[in-house]
């Protein structure tokens, strides 16, 4: 049997079985499988493209107010809903709630797809540093403008609509990690089967040199706008199952959290190591027990121990823990290895 059948079929049964073997860290396993989905997403265009962006967090951001918002809106009127305090004033049936969901999802995955086409043609642009600058003035911007809105909460933030009682109590923590896992496979299937065409080619040209690969007539515009609409299409599906996993929506400090998530994403794959598909998943899965460590044991300090980290990844892991591997390994990765070359590089150092 393949060895990578072999591999994927492991990672799934253990996907599957995570919440039954580890029942206390549900919740912590469907914020981790989201972060993966955020970094390989980021990975698109940071790592894979060579644009390095801090505008996904809009994407995210937007798919977790249309999400609890359509939820809310096809069965109560939003106004009402803010106004009242959510769930104290309307209750969904599990019927409206699924309902509610699995349309808030399509739109949350949509409309972002959407956004990222329109906001594409006009800054993408921009190359390096003034790239990265404008697309960071996105997020801070939404979440300004979001904050205003008064028929989702404004500044006092969106209720999302509970969990209806049904089954069990473990109900609840069970539906929001295999939607999460799912959207995981998904994802990494996507992004998979991306990475075999001729589309990640073409991103690579891009990265490389963006100017010789627009005068061998390849349309870069084109594929640097359809690139990010594919991470938008992921992160607003990421940000609708989140926003329901946390039950409430703040403009600043949840959907478009720039600070903190969206700068996750870019250092998860860098972590990992950017431009390949496990990277992202290694960096993230990496980042999530460290920094769950950090808040359990340096409570207080966990910012200056995530600050520590971010500093030995960029001085001991600047190819990422992939890259490293790949320097340690080579032979690991398909590369042929000349012993002899090697030890004469090692004496002449």
């Amino acid at each position: 049997m393949n060895k990578n059948l072999i591999l994927y079929l492991g990672i799934l049964i253990f996907g599957l079985a995570a919440p039954f073997v580890f029942p206390a860290f549900k919740v912590q396993l469907s914020i981790l499988c989201i972060l993966i989905v955020l970094a390989t997403t980021w990975n698109v265009q940071g790592g894979e493209m060579g644009y390095n962006t801090f505008g996904n967090i809009l994407f995210y951001g937007l798919g977790m107010y249309l999400c609890a918002s359509v939820q809310v809106g096809m069965f109560f009127p939003l106004a009402e809903w803010t106004e009242g305090g959510g769930e104290k004033t309307f209750v969904h049936t599990p019927k409206q709630f699924f309902q509610g969901m699995g349309v808030g999802l399509a739109v949350a995955a949509l409309v972002p797809c959407l956004v990222a086409g329109i906001i594409g043609y006009s800054i993408l642009g921009l190359r390096g540093h003034y790239f990265a600058i404008c697309t960071l003035g996105l997020g801070i911007a939404a979440g300004e403008i979001s904050g205003g809105i008064e028929i989702i909460g404004a500044g006092q933030g969106f209720t999302t609509p509970p969990f209806p009682e049904i089954g069990t109590t473990e109900a609840r923590g069970e539906f929001f990690y295999f939607l999460s896992f799912g959207l995981l496979v998904l994802t990494f299937i996507a992004i998979k089967f991306l990475y075999t065409t001729r589309f990640r080619l073409v991103l690579n040209a891009i990265r490389d040199n963006e100017d010789k690969a627009e005068a061998m007539g390849i349309q870069t515009m084109k594929y640097k706008i359809t690139g990010w609409m594919i991470s938008a299409f992921f992160c607003g599906l990421a940000g609708g199952i989140m926003g329901g996993l946390v039950g409430y929506i703040d403009s600043t400090d949840v959907a478009f959290d720039g600070r903190e998530m969206g700068v996750f994403m870019v250092l998860m794959a860098i972590l990992g190591g950017k431009g390949t598909l496990w990277g992202p998943i290694i960096g993230a899965t990496v980042f999530h027990i460290f920094k769950e460590g950090f808040w359990t044991f340096f409570l207080g300090w966990q910012y200056v121990a995530l600050g520590v980290l971010i500093v030995v990844i960029v001085i001991y892991f600047p190819e990422g823990i992939m890259g490293w591997l790949r320097e340690k390994y080579p032979e690991r990765f398909g590369e042929v290895v000349d012993e002899a070359d090697r030890k004469a590089q090692v004496e002449l150092k």
